[in-house]
């Protein structure tokens, strides 16, 4: 039997604002964006490549308001990922080497952490 991981939920206070940081400052697919009732909204983005999706809204009860997620994502090059969010405008450090892999951390503006990783092949 798989188990797939398919969908994160996040907690963000403003969901326009978490479109836009997700759509259009990161570049991900916005996959779904439907307002079902005034209390009711859900969206769905996926970063290119990912069989993951995060998902955030208005009424989804997933998340305690407040709360926060750290989500680790794998890259194929560090360096690359680093390039593309500072081209991006994204605000984050360089290169965190670790023996166990190459990082480069940034968070969204509800303070929910992502870390991409470049997996290292130990020599």
């Amino acid at each position: 039997m798989d188990f797939r991981i398919e969908l994160v939920p996040l907690a963000v206070a403003d969901v326009d604002r978490a479109v836009a940081f997700y759509g259009e400052g990161l570049g991900w697919s916005v996959d779904h964006d439907v307002v079902v009732t005034p209390e009711l909204r859900f969206v769905q983005v996926t970063p290119p490549g990912s069989a993951c999706s995060i998902c955030f809204g208005v009424g989804l009860d997933m998340m305690p308001p407040g709360s926060s997620q750290y989500v680790q994502v794998v890259v194929e090059d560090a360096d690359r990922a680093l390039a593309h969010l500072r081209e991006r405008g994204i605000a984050c450090e360089g290169v965190d080497e670790q023996a166990w892999g190459r990082f480069v951390r940034f968070d969204d503006p509800d303070g929910n952490r992502w870390a991409l990783q470049e997996l290292v092949v130990p020599g």
